[in-house]
């Protein structure tokens, strides 16, 4: 179908098919969406809450389909680009690496340590048109804090900061790896927030991330191993709250997309504009297009 355009920015919220099926979100409608990329992980579902154009994707694909090292990150921002997004919030689930994290508790993180070792496939440029975004901090500071207020109102327990781990999976952490991942400075772990950060980044959209604490890994040796029905309960017993505090976050967030993050590319491009190839820059046109 054709991808409604309209000049008003949109609030992207990425996460399971589930989140959209929360109170106050109506004018719901769906969209197949076609990128340069490759297909997304899912129709867009659109919409609004209380009075904002809201779009949310479904990670995993509906039924959650996808294996993180499946899901399509370039396809997916892209097409939440078109489709005007400027801000992104990603709920995610993540395994605790600290004591103090909790399973069902919150982490709004700040700083991010990729391992997947897929940054090269994870990045809208090459084919002409060099970029190197500016990513020391990978979280949007105004949508965190936008963020931790809705959160910290109708949560019990939400920390402030911490890094997540993006490492490869499907499997989880052998005992000997989330320990190891504990000496490297990380507080979270999970499978799918380093491409989904990045992208935003370079497609000029804020982003920020509400982590769910699922588990504590395999690295705590007085709990049992990290295994999927423990990941799915304690997910199902946040999501209500994600919800909540989603909904509360929509209504703070600005309606004019003036962060830092929303001009990065002012900087970031080293190819004259002059020297872009022509498919190069069709095919990022919903990105570069105030460049064009």
């Amino acid at each position: 179908m054709n991808v409604e355009r309209t000049n008003e920015p949109a609030i992207g919220i990425v996460g399971g098919s589930g989140l959209y099926e929360m109170e106050g979100f109506e004018e719901i409608s769906e969209q197949s969406i076609k990128t340069p990329f490759g297909d997304p992980s899912d129709k867009l579902v659109s919409g609004r809450i209380a009075g904002r154009r809201v779009c949310f994707l479904p990670r995993h694909g509906v039924g959650h389909r996808l294996m993180p090292h499946e899901i399509n990150h370039r396809a997916n921002i892209w097409a939440l680009r078109s489709l005007g997004v400027r801000w992104v919030i990603s709920v995610t689930a993540v395994g605790s690496l600290r004591e103090e994290l909790a399973p069902r508790e919150i982490v709004v993180p700040d700083q991010l340590i990729d391992r997947t070792g897929t940054a090269g496939k994870h990045t809208f440029f090459g084919n002409g048109i060099a970029a190197h975004i500016g990513f020391a901090d990978p979280y949007c500071s105004e949508l965190r804090e936008i963020l931790l207020t809705a959160a910290r109102s109708l949560a019990p327990k939400v920390h402030d900061g911490g890094a997540y781990l993006c490492m490869n999976g499907p499997a989880f952490s052998t005992r000997a790896e989330a320990n190891f991942h504990r000496m490297s400075g990380a507080d979270i772990i999970g499978m799918t927030n380093g491409p989904e950060a990045r992208l935003c980044r370079e497609a000029e959209i804020a982003a920020a991330t509400l982590a769910l604490v699922t588990d504590y890994d395999c690295w705590k040796t007085d709990e049992v191993a990290v295994e999927v029905e423990t990941v799915i309960e304690n997910l199902h017993a946040n999501s209500a709250m994600a919800k909540r505090i989603i909904r509360s976050a929509v209504g703070m967030i600005p309606e004019t997309p003036e962060s830092p993050c929303h001009r990065v590319l002012d900087t970031a491009i080293f190819t004259p504009r002059v020297l872009w190839p022509e498919q190069a820059a069709r095919d990022l046109a919903p990105i570069l297009g105030r460049l064009m």
